[in-house]
């Protein structure tokens, strides 16, 4: 397992990403001022984003399947919790977007190759606790998805 979004697992063989990309914003305010440089003030963290680019190759590993199940979790408008195989918590998180881009088709119109991206946003504010009503609510999402 390479990470799991609430329920769904990303592993070379349902979806695996290629590049972990974060960015991290902080908020800073400015007052102008005459003569100098403006005030800045911290206000706090702002967005935190999560960038999973990658390829499926439904010919070797994974399917159209997979995708269609993180549509879906999206669809719910639901938080789900995001944890490494390592075990790091990064906290809870929702699917901003997802897209795809086919290339490669087998004679029947399918896909060979599948590249995605997948954009998640965290919304937690770093409160852990909020991890175990999450996971309920993936795991019958998905029960019933499958």
């Amino acid at each position: 397992m390479m990470m799991a979004l609430g329920m769904f697992i990303f592993s070379l063989e349902t979806l695996a990403y290629q590049e972990f990309q974060r960015q991290t914003d902080w908020r800073h305010g400015t007052t102008s001022r005459i003569g100098t440089n403006p005030a800045r003030q911290f206000l706090g963290r702002g967005e935190d984003t999560i960038t999973l680019p990658g390829v499926l190759l439904s010919a070797l590993a994974g399917s159209q399947l997979t995708l269609d199940a993180l549509r879906f979790m999206a669809d719910t408008g639901k938080a789900w919790p995001l944890v490494e195989g390592t075990g790091k918590i990064y906290g809870v998180w929702v699917i901003e977007s997802l897209s795809e881009t086919r290339t490669l088709f087998f004679r029947d119109g399918a896909a060979r190759r599948i590249e995605f991206s997948l954009v998640l946003k965290r919304i937690d504010d770093g409160r852990v606790d909020l991890i175990g009503s999450a996971i309920g609510a993936g795991g019958t999402i998905l029960r019933g998805l499958l």
